[in-house]
Parts: structure tokens; sequence; C-alpha cells
């Protein structure tokens, strides 16, 4: 009888992948890193550094309420009914305006409210208060 071994015929038999591994991460690493600067279209509107102009700033009307109670827009004093019908004025003038609410420390603040309510039922929607900095009404 004849013997064969097979341990020098077995190895043949068997497919080594470990160096087919190796390139498939390599590749697969090559791709990830070129794949973000070939899909790069990022398109970006810089800004030019020179200021808008003026005409599109919106204008902010102010509301000033000071410690007597007494009601200023933009500077003129004004009752409640009255500011109700500048206001009306003003939102005829320009659909939207800006406002913004400052009350003194020592206010009433029911007088701030019925303020804040007549903005509301004029259907004003840009209105800011605010907390600090300087009054500009005439006293």
């Amino acid at each position: 009888m004849k013997t064969v071994s097979r341990s020098h015929h077995g190895t043949l038999h068997e497919l080594n992948i470990t160096p087919l591994l190796d390139l498939v991460f390599v590749l697969l690493v090559i791709f990830i890193i070129t794949t973000p600067q070939l899909v790069n279209t990022l398109e970006m509107a810089l800004p030019s550094g020179k200021p808008p102009p003026k005409s599109d700033q919106p204008k902010i009307n102010r509301i000033v309420i000071n410690d007597a109670g007494r009601i200023f827009l933009n500077g003129h004093a004004l009752e409640l009914p009255a500011l109700r019908t500048q206001l009306e004025r003003l939102k005829s003038e320009d659909r939207d305006p800006a406002m913004v609410v400052k009350a003194e420390d020592n206010v009433d603040y029911q007088r701030v409210v019925n303020v804040l309510d007549t903005l509301q039922k004029l259907d004003i929607t840009k209105v800011g208060l605010a907390t600090s900095g300087e009054s500009t009404y005439v006293q």
C-alpha cells in the first residue's frame, strides 16, 4: 500500500485571505479620506464688510412709561386713548411696526399691562421689552 502524506498538499487547498483583507481596508481608508473633498459643494455668501444701507433698517418706535405713570411715544407725551390713536396711525403707515416698551423702576405695573394690552388689540406683534438703558422722554 501506498501511503500519501496529507500535510504537504493540505495548505494548497486553503485560501489565505489576510492579504486580500489588508488590501480592502487600505482601499476603504483611501475612499473615506478622498470622498469629502470630492463632494464639498458648500456655497457661502460671505458678508462684504460694509454696513447695510439705512433704508433697510426698520424704524423702531419707543414707548416709555415714567415713574409718574406718563406714557411717551417717541418722546411725545400721550394718554392711553391718544396712544391707541397714534398706534393706529403708525400701523396704517407701516403694516408691522416695531415697538420697544420701557417702564421705569417705580411705575405701577398696571400701566405697563394697559400699554401691552393696547398693542395686542391692535395686532402689533413686533414688541420688545427694554429692561435697562436711558429713557428718551421729555418731562
